[in-house]
C-alpha cells in the first residue's frame, strides 16, 4: 500500500472515531431529555386526574346548572388524561426506546474501532521488526523472508479490518440518518394527535362552563338565603311557601326556611272616627 493511500485510510479512521464519539454524545443526552419529557408529561397526567377527581367531588355540592357544568367538564378533561396516557406509551415506545438502543449500536461500533486499531498496531510492529532484522542481519535471508511474510500477513488483516470497518460505519450512518428522521418525524406526529384530539375535548369543556347559567344558580340560591318580603293583613296569617329541595352535599340546618312571598291581597283601611274627642295634652 503506497505511502498516500495509508494516510488517507487513516484520515478516514479518525473520521470515523469522531462520528461514533459524536454520536455517542449527543445520542446520551438526546435519550436522557426525552425521558425527562416522558416523565414530566407522566406527572401532569397524574395531576390532571387528580383535578378531574376533585372537580367531581365539588360539582356534587353545588347548584344545578353549575353542577351539571363542572360535572362535563371534569369528563372532558379526563379524557384528555386517557390521551396523555397514549402519548406517554408511544413516546416510551418509539422514542426512547429508539434511542437507548444506540447505547448497544455504539458500542459495538467502538468495539470494530478497537479491532482495526489492533490491526494497525500489528501491521506497524512487524513493520519494525522488518526493519529491525535487516539493520542488524542484511545477510539472513531467512529471517528478513519471514518477517517479510509477517508483515504480509499482518498487512492483510488490517487491511480487512479497514475495509469491514468502514462498510459497517456506512451501515450505521446510513440507519443512524434514517432514525434521526424517524424518531423527530414521531414525536411530532405524537404531539399533534394528541394536542388535536385535545383540542376538541377543551372546546367541550369550555362549551360545558359556558353553559352555567348564573341567574337561574343564583335565583336557585336566593330561595334558600334570601328571604321575600310579604305583608301580613289584620287578623289575616300568611303561610310559608314549600323550598325546594338542596342539592347534594349542603346542609338543610345551615339555611333557615323560605319566606313567602308578597300577597296581592291589598290592606284593610281602619276608617278614622271624626267625632271622637282629642285627649287632652
Amino acid at each position: 500500500m503506497s505511502r498516500c493511500a495509508e494516510e488517507n485510510r487513516d484520515d478516514r479512521i479518525r473520521e470515523l472515531a469522531f462520528m461514533v464519539t459524536n454520536a455517542e454524545k449527543h445520542f446520551g443526552k438526546l435519550c436522557q431529555i426525552f425521558a425527562a419529557y416522558t416523565r414530566k408529561t407522566a406527572r401532569v397526567r397524574d395531576k390532571g386526574d387528580l383535578l378531574a377527581s376533585e372537580i367531581k367531588m365539588y360539582a356534587a355540592t353545588e347548584t344545578p346548572t353549575l353542577k351539571q357544568g363542572l360535572q362535563n367538564f371534569a369528563k372532558e378533561f379526563a379524557k384528555i388524561q386517557d390521551y396523555r396516557q397514549a402519548q406517554i406509551e408511544r413516546f416510551e415506545s418509539k422514542i426512547v426506546k429508539t434511542l437507548r438502543m444506540y447505547g448497544i449500536i455504539i458500542k459495538m461500533k467502538r468495539e470494530d474501532l478497537k479491532a482495526q486499531l489492533a490491526s494497525k498496531s500489528q501491521e506497524i510492529k512487524q513493520r519494525m521488526k522488518l526493519e529491525k532484522t535487516r539493520r542488524q542481519s542484511p545477510w539472513n535471508r531467512c529471517a528478513i523472508t519471514q518477517a517479510e511474510l509477517k508483515l504480509q500477513r499482518a498487512e492483510t488483516r488490517s487491511a480487512q479490518s479497514t475495509q469491514y470497518l468502514l462498510d459497517n460505519m456506512d451501515n450505521f450512518q446510513r440507519q443512524k440518518l434514517k432514525d434521526i428522521k424517524y424518531i423527530f418525524s414521531e414525536f411530532i406526529t405524537i404531539e399533534m394527535l394528541f394536542f388535536g384530539r385535545a383540542l376538541e375535548f377543551y372546546t367541550a369543556a369550555y362549551k360545558s362552563i359556558q353553559n352555567i347559567d348564573e341567574e337561574k344558580d343564583f335565583e336557585f340560591f336566593q330561595t334558600f338565603l334570601c328571604p321575600s318580603s310579604f305583608s301580613v293583613g289584620l287578623g289575616t296569617e300568611s303561610s310559608r311557601t314549600k323550598a325546594p329541595p338542596l342539592p347534594a352535599g349542603l346542609d338543610q340546618d345551615k339555611f333557615p326556611p323560605a319566606i313567602p312571598e308578597k300577597t296581592n291581597k291589598p290592606k284593610q283601611k281602619v276608617k278614622s272616627d271624626t267625632t271622637a274627642d282629642e285627649s287632652p295634652v
